[in-house]
């Protein structure tokens, strides 16, 4: 696969379906989102991005919506594992960030497994802080931590 600097991110599109699918088989079973999830977030209140390298499509990032909310809600992140830790993950998020203080959001937010220290980790270096633990948020139990990150002006200076 190419090198992560010969990367381009676009707005995602039904036409990546099939990739959006085939990403998602890196993922544990219980956390792949199926084709028809695909689907409607492509055609929801959604902001939807994808990291393509050398015509393959490595990466991507969902933002979820809504009506009288100034929060967006990071719902997914993925990058295909032999490629992380290249900052792809940082290029989708900080892409995100830009296209939810276009729609006035102040804020971000996501949920990871508390298990995941690794994502925990990457979204505390991009500026999210712990605001919650929610007990049992995931189909196998597992507690999630919340995090929040504030947009705007002081959020993007040093970028």
């Amino acid at each position: 696969m190419s090198d992560a600097g010969q990367m381009e991110i676009r707005p995602a599109s039904v036409g990546d379906l099939d990739d959006l699918v085939r990403l998602e088989e890196a993922f544990p079973e219980e956390d792949r989102f199926p084709r028809r999830t695909w689907r409607r977030l492509l055609d929801g209140n959604t902001v939807s991005h994808v990291a393509v390298s050398g015509g393959t499509l490595v990466g991507a990032a969902v933002l979820l919506f809504r009506t009288g909310s100034r929060v967006a809600r990071l719902y997914t992140l993925s990058v295909t594992p032999d490629l992380r830790g290249k900052g792809i993950a940082r290029q989708l998020m900080a892409v995100g960030e830009a296209a939810a203080a276009e729609k006035d959001c102040d804020r971000m937010r996501l949920e990871a497994r508390e298990s995941n220290q690794h994502a925990i980790l990457l979204y505390e270096r991009s500026g999210f802080r712990v605001i919650a633990r929610v007990a049992g948020y995931y189909p196998n139990g597992e507690t999630a931590v919340r995090m929040e990150k504030p947009l705007g002006s002081s959020a993007s200076s040093g970028r």
